[in-house]
């Protein structure tokens, strides 16, 4: 029997990505500056607005406004009619320090004092699938890389009437071999310019989008597409919806084919281990699928704020391991670290490499060199 399962990716012009863009930039300027800076930058973004405010502790001095402006003009929000410019948006920061009972806790880890604490409790997964080259699913490979195109397009002018703002769902059809035996519906909403005739647009978004990223013998005459389905999509980005940092957490890491233990990722340093434990349980699973353990495999690792090593850590092999769980866990609790510090050191998390990870997902990113993407 056949199964489907869908992702979807969106633009670095949808308000929710622009926040976390800001969010990242901001955190990776203060980075060049302060490597043991402890940042939890939160942004809202709205027409014509931007609030930035959570925590940051360091001793670096960053242009917070300078910041913001320049990822808005990049993204390429420049013209009067977007309703969100860079040149003429209200940017408010209301950023303050960290709190000093957080502080204290991460500095020195109850359990070990010569060891960095978890910035919070949580729990976070790793999840890697050998169904794609970058293990991740086929569905959010194909969802990004729509995304990734419709902004190529769009800033080459290929398409020249695109608008910043755009988002892709890809459904997959698995065979009961559990391989992607076709492309059951792509769905693509983009914002474009007034005036624009409809059946224009999706004849271009096919030809220069849908045709060249995904490949011809997965489509169908039963495959479905649904090309800007509302009709019109003039208005957008912050002009049109409110943005937030980390309300993109399923794109930003398996596409819902994992958990997700709550936590986003954008304006965090390092010593938060919704960030960093997340990118190390990756890191693991991607590792032991790629040596062969298992074709899909998930682990869940648990904090307590203060304390370095994990409450516990669980794995999941979904039954495509010839080898007992209890036996990958022994392996995992061997030879890999899961205490912040060691963390930070083995994956060098204290530089600033994250505004790139902002857009387009964390995971499976063959497109920018990612530490706790490598396979060693």
């Amino acid at each position: 029997m056949s199964k489907f399962f869908t992702s979807e990716s969106v633009s670095e012009g949808h308000p929710d990505k622009i926040a976390d863009q800001i969010a990242d930039a901001i955190l990776d300027e203060v980075l060049k500056q302060d490597r043991n800076a402890r940042s939890a930058i939160e942004v809202t973004t709205s027409t014509g607005n931007v609030d930035i405010f959570g925590e940051l502790t360091t001793s670096a001095y960053v242009d917070v406004r300078k910041i913001a402006t320049n990822v808005i003009k990049e993204i390429g929000y420049t013209k009067p009619e977007l309703g969100f410019t860079y040149d003429s948006v209200n940017i408010s920061n209301r950023i303050v320090e960290q709190s000093i009972d957080i502080a204290q806790a991460v500095n020195k880890a109850e359990d070990d004092p010569n060891e960095i604490g978890a910035g919070d409790q949580g729990m976070v997964f790793g999840y890697a699938t050998n169904e794609t080259k970058n293990y991740i699913p086929s569905s959010l490979d194909f969802a990004h890389k729509l995304m990734k195109r419709i902004s190529k397009v769009r800033k080459t002018g290929t398409v020249n009437y695109l608008r910043p703002d755009a988002k892709a769902e890809v459904t997959v059809e698995y065979d009961n071999q559990n391989n992607v035996s076709r492309i059951e519906a792509i769905v693509i909403s983009t914002q474009h310019d007034e005036g624009i005739d409809l059946e224009q647009i999706r004849n271009d978004i096919k030809k220069e989008v849908i045709d060249v990223v995904i490949p011809k013998k997965l489509i169908d005459d039963k495959t479905k597409l649904y090309i800007n389905p509302s009709g019109r999509f003039v208005i957008g980005g912050p002009q049109g919806d409110s943005g937030l940092t980390g309300r993109k957490i399923i794109v930003d890491t398996y596409g819902g084919a994992a958990h997700h233990g709550g936590g986003a990722f954008s304006g965090k340093d390092a010593t938060k281990v919704d960030r960093s434990a997340a990118y190390y349980a990756r890191f693991v699973a991607k590792n032991l699928v790629a040596s062969g353990l298992a074709d899909e495999l998930e682990i869940q690792a648990s904090y307590a704020i203060g304390v370095a090593k994990p409450v516990s850590i669980n794995v999941n092999t979904f039954g495509t391991s010839q080898m007992a769980e209890e036996e990958i866990l022994s392996i995992i609790e061997n030879k890999f670290d899961f205490r912040p510090s060691s963390i930070i050191e083995q994956l060098d998390l204290r530089r600033p490499i994250y505004r790139q990870t902002a857009t387009y997902g964390h995971f499976g990113r063959d497109d920018i060199q990612l530490p706790w993407e490598q396979i060693k």
